[in-house]
């Protein structure tokens, strides 16, 4: 396994990461067993960034870890982990914040339930439109200095955002959605963070499985996020799935597997993109590990840009009611 450093002073990760929300019910019911035996797995295999949220199952998804970690050395193991998401007992999201307060006790938590005395990278999940981007940073710069948390990063901002944190502190990276079929960062976010040395760790390379070659109509169920998700919907399935037949065809004669040539095309845009990958089980996890060994010419590219278009997707990446909260989707 590969490593890259994030950014000017961020930690030392794999080329690629483990995305560990699915493990906690956002896709439907995961295994215990299998889902620790896949943090395991990925260990094993020398991937040691672990991305995680403290709201995943209402901190399930940090217990979880915690169980998984017990016999592994904690220098060995690099913890993401996005905080300021609110939910209710229902579930029901309501909210973000990011105030100096709330951070210190989100984090008191975090720490507790991981079972550890520091988090590597501590994020905002999203931007809290009440809170000052320079009062979250700075609140999160003095949790630095009393060392329980080593890096600051950002998930889901938009330029402006990213430029005026960057101002304030250090940050290790961007978190953001970022795949053959979700591409907006491209024009303006991306840019910004090359401009400012900030790597994207970025999630969603399957498009939440969508176009991992595996996912078939009518597979989701009650509790599985994706029954929400307009690509997932009537009227813009059918259209998205024609696009992951188009790509298998690509893959078919690149000798590799539909999501094995999805996630080689998110490492190939760039040393300072790091790809997060879902799996909550090992056979999943044993394919996204096997695009490390897919090398892509520039003939395989323009074959998958022809089967995948730029702004080819039907439908948007989140619903309506959260996209305009997301600051990373204001365009200016």
């Amino acid at each position: 396994m590969k490593t890259v450093t994030l950014g000017k002073t961020g930690p030392t990760v794999s080329t690629l990461g483990l995305g560990c929300m699915g493990m906690s019910g956002m896709y439907g019911p995961a295994d215990r067993a299998e889902s620790i035996a896949t943090i395991h797995a990925a260990l094993d295999a020398g991937i040691n960034l672990l991305d995680t949220g403290d709201f995943y199952g209402m901190g399930h998804n940090e217990m979880l870890i915690a169980e998984a970690l017990k016999e592994r050395r904690r220098e060995d193991v690099v913890l993401s982990v996005k905080f300021g998401a609110l939910r209710g007992p229902d579930g029901i999201w309501s909210g973000y914040d990011s105030r100096p307060a709330a951070i210190r006790n989100f984090l008191a938590y975090s720490l507790q339930r991981l079972g550890t005395d520091h988090i590597d990278i501590y994020r905002p999940s999203r931007l809290d439109p009440n809170v000052p981007i320079e009062e979250t940073i700075g609140a999160l710069a003095d949790l630095v200095k009393a060392g329980y948390i080593r890096h600051i990063g950002l998930s889901e901002v938009g330029s402006e955002t990213i430029r005026r944190a960057a101002a304030i502190h250090p940050i290790s990276d961007l978190q953001i959605e970022y795949s053959l079929i979700s591409r907006g960062i491209e024009d303006d976010i991306l840019p910004t963070c090359r401009a400012l040395g900030i790597p994207v760790t970025a999630y969603g390379v399957l498009s939440r499985g969508l176009i991992s070659g595996h996912w078939q109509k009518g597979a989701t169920a009650g509790g599985d996020f994706r029954t929400m998700s307009p690509r997932f919907q009537e009227g813009n399935v059918d259209r998205n799935l024609a696009l992951v037949e188009a790509l298998r065809r690509v893959a078919e004669e690149k000798g590799a597997s539909v999501a094995q040539l999805a996630i080689a095309w998110v490492a190939a845009q760039g040393a300072d993109i790091v790809p997060l990958v879902g799996a909550r089980r090992r056979d999943r996890l044993v394919e996204a590990l096997g695009s490390q060994q897919v090398t892509l010419s520039e003939t395989d590219l323009a074959a998958m840009e022809a089967a995948m278009p730029k702004d080819a997707a039907a439908g948007e990446r989140y619903p309506a009611a959260q996209l305009v909260h997301m600051d990373s989707e204001k365009r200016t």
